[in-house]
């Protein structure tokens, strides 16, 4: 038994468990050390929100392409228009819906919206591309009501839009920390004889 500064005794058990837990912290830290382990909102995060300015978001087409644009320029764009942009972000939206919880009398009652995104970032300089394929799901009530059902499908559509953008983000910010993802086209030689 170890005795505490105010008299009390502390067990072993526990001046043990106390110092396998500071041991396997320490481990764990020098292993993320150890094997380049960087989390993306750490110190260098301004270095991040610079390396996302330089990413041009190209238009998306319709009104749900434009609430993701908007989305993803309030995410992305720190500075807009002063920086020259080593990037391209090209975005394609499709969108789906399915009826769930369907009543007795055939009527649904619950429904999910599926929002794809399918992404390519492609480099200016070089034309390295990187892309990729998202797609979120939310659900909303269908109502009685036409108004309210259109009003739940709205805010279930802006939920999977915001969701789309900081995945996008996360990947856009990836992708520009590790430039090994992007492809390289080949180069096709062509021999005249």
């Amino acid at each position: 038994m170890s005795f505490m500064g105010n008299g009390h005794q502390m067990p072993n058990a526990i001046i043990n468990r106390h110092l396998v837990s500071m041991f396997v912290v320490a481990l764990v830290s020098l292993f993320q050390v150890g094997c380049g382990f960087q989390p993306l909102y750490s110190q260098a995060g301004a270095a991040n929100s610079q390396a996302l300015s330089s990413v041009a978001i190209l238009p998306i087409s319709d009104r749900r392409g434009q609430i993701l644009r908007k989305f993803l320029l309030e995410r992305m764009s720190t500075n807009l228009g002063t920086q020259s942009t080593k990037f391209t972000l090209r975005v394609e939206l499709s969108e789906s819906k399915s009826n769930i919880n369907i009543g007795r009398d055939e009527s649904a009652t619950r429904a999910n919206l599926f929002i794809t995104a399918k992404f390519a970032l492609t480099r200016r300089a070089g034309g390295g591309k990187y892309s990729g394929q998202i797609l979120s799901t939310n659900s909303y009530n269908v109502l009685d009501s036409d108004f309210a059902t259109l009003s739940a499908e709205n805010d279930a559509r802006n939920r999977a839009l915001k969701s789309l953008a900081e995945e996008i983000r996360l990947r856009v910010a990836t992708a520009l920390n590790n430039p090994s993802v992007f492809t390289v086209p080949a180069v096709v030689e062509r021999r005249v004889q």
